[in-house]
């Protein structure tokens, strides 16, 4: 199984960008799944997270502006990123807790990072 991220970019403080990513492969279920941000000399944080009933949870620095979205179908899930501030500036990684099919059990998985930049 495979997470493809897309979607990273530069954009002017107050703009919005939508990421996006794509699991691929022998999929069983997708659990929780969620974007963690990583700025150089800081640990990677929970950004967005939602879970396989749609509860959400946020940093709190991004609520209010911030959307998690999934498409259980498509095996798809999306950060759409509004009102954009520098200090949103940063290396995005989606993740996810997948029950791959021949598994006895789930594992957590990463995609690349995209960047994301935001200039004032």
């Amino acid at each position: 199984v495979q997470l493809q991220a897309s979607g990273g970019g530069l954009v002017q403080a107050g703009g919005s960008l939508r990421l996006s990513c794509a699991a691929s492969g022998d999929i069983f279920s997708i659990n929780a799944v969620g974007w963690y941000r990583q700025v150089p000399g800081k640990e990677r944080e929970l950004v967005a997270g939602i879970n396989s009933v749609a509860e959400r949870n946020y940093l709190d620095s991004v609520k209010g502006r911030f959307t998690i979205s999934r498409d259980n179908a498509k095996n798809t899930w999306y950060l759409q990123m509004n009102s954009l501030k520098p200090e949103d500036t940063g290396v995005y990684y989606c993740n996810a807790v997948i029950f791959q099919i021949g598994r006895s059990a789930v594992e957590t998985l990463w995609g690349q990072g995209t960047q994301v930049t935001v200039s004032s």
